[in-house]
């Protein structure tokens, strides 16, 4: 992987304002491993939050409930509300669509078809469409080491991949969803440091969120007659506001314009470590099950497979099994 980040004006989806060049830090310094943990924490237990949530809730109300708790939160926050030139409004909001507003409803949409640990592990593809993006941007090919790793990183993503691509077609758009999440991400990574630098964290962050809460009001307010108010997909969505996006966001975008977005971005390669471990934690499953991408592909698959004594028949924990008229119609089986 590398650094590089272009010092001028480029176009991505709409006119940036200019930037200067940002000055990186050398090496992460400790409050960097700070801010990283809280990331990699946050966003790996978005998954499985995710997959709460969207028992009892449509995916685009899931997104927008996100929203709706993230830029709550922040408004609290003075520094939040700091204004910044109208100029930088097209690349903020362009952050905005790019980061939030398509991938939140992607996400849910996707974890309909596909399990939260494998969301998460496609989830890694994004340090490589980082740094995809930045050598398109920035016109410079990554010397012979960046490619060596562009190339393991593809071949892992491929390995991940691979054993839900020979499953039905339902697997294959989940899959599809993710990736497609992921490639904004890593234009969204891009995008994020340089704005931060020159407007800070939180007032870049707030007004992105605002923007897509406003693009996702609409399809998430129409899909509120097939969703149901449940407790736990309530909670779990609140606690995607307040942790994953509004404090998760803030730390990430923070650490971006310290340290550069492509090492910033390999955060996301220790999200799906969270994301198996809580699942595990939640679901009661073996963490070896979690790693088999075999046994995972099966399920994903719906194949029939001897349920263990703590599984029902739908392949999930007894404990957590919803009552079937709760479930959104078109909610995957386990």
């Amino acid at each position: 992987m590398f650094d590089s980040l272009p010092p001028r004006p480029r176009r991505i989806g709409a006119r940036l304002a200019d930037v200067p060049a940002i000055s990186l830090s050398p090496a992460f310094a400790p409050s960097d491993w700070a801010l990283l943990g809280v990331v990699v924490i946050s966003w790996g237990a978005s998954f499985l939050l995710i997959d709460v949530a969207v028992e009892h809730l449509r995916p685009a109300l899931v997104a927008l409930l996100r929203l709706a708790f993230g830029t709550g939160t922040l408004a609290l926050v003075p520094a939040a509300r700091r204004g910044v030139p109208r100029t930088a409004w097209p690349a903020i909001a362009t952050l905005g669509v790019v980061w939030m507003a398509v991938p939140f409803v992607l996400f849910p949409f996707a974890e309909q078809r596909i399990s939260s640990s494998l969301a998460g592990m496609l989830n890694a593809a994004a340090p490589l469409f980082t740094a995809l993006v930045a050598a398109l941007v920035s016109r410079r090919l990554p010397d012979h080491r960046h490619r060596t790793g562009l190339v393991v990183g593809l071949i892992g993503v491929t390995v991940v991949c691979s054993p839900s691509l020979a499953g039905a077609q339902a697997t294959l758009l989940g899959v599809g969803l993710v990736l497609l999440a992921t490639l904004l991400y890593g234009i969204a990574f891009n995008l994020a440091p340089a704005l931060q630098q020159q407007h800070g964290a939180l007032p870049v962050i707030w007004r992105a969120q605002l923007t897509a809460l406003a693009l996702t009001a609409p399809v998430g307010l129409a899909s509120i007659p097939g969703s149901r108010l449940a407790g736990s997909s309530v909670l779990a969505v609140a606690a995607l506001g307040f942790i994953g996006t509004a404090l998760a966001f803030v730390a990430f975008t923070t650490l971006s314009g310290r340290v550069g977005s492509t090492r910033a971005a390999v955060t996301v390669y220790f999200c799906p470590a969270v994301a198996i471990l809580l699942g595990w934690l939640a679901h009661g499953e073996p963490i070896a099950d979690r790693i088999d991408l075999r046994d995972r592909a099966r399920r994903v698959r719906g194949v029939p497979h001897e349920p263990r004594r703590d599984e029902t028949e739908s392949g999930r924990p007894a404990a957590r099994a919803p009552p079937a008229a709760s479930s959104p119609a078109g909610r995957r089986t386990r």
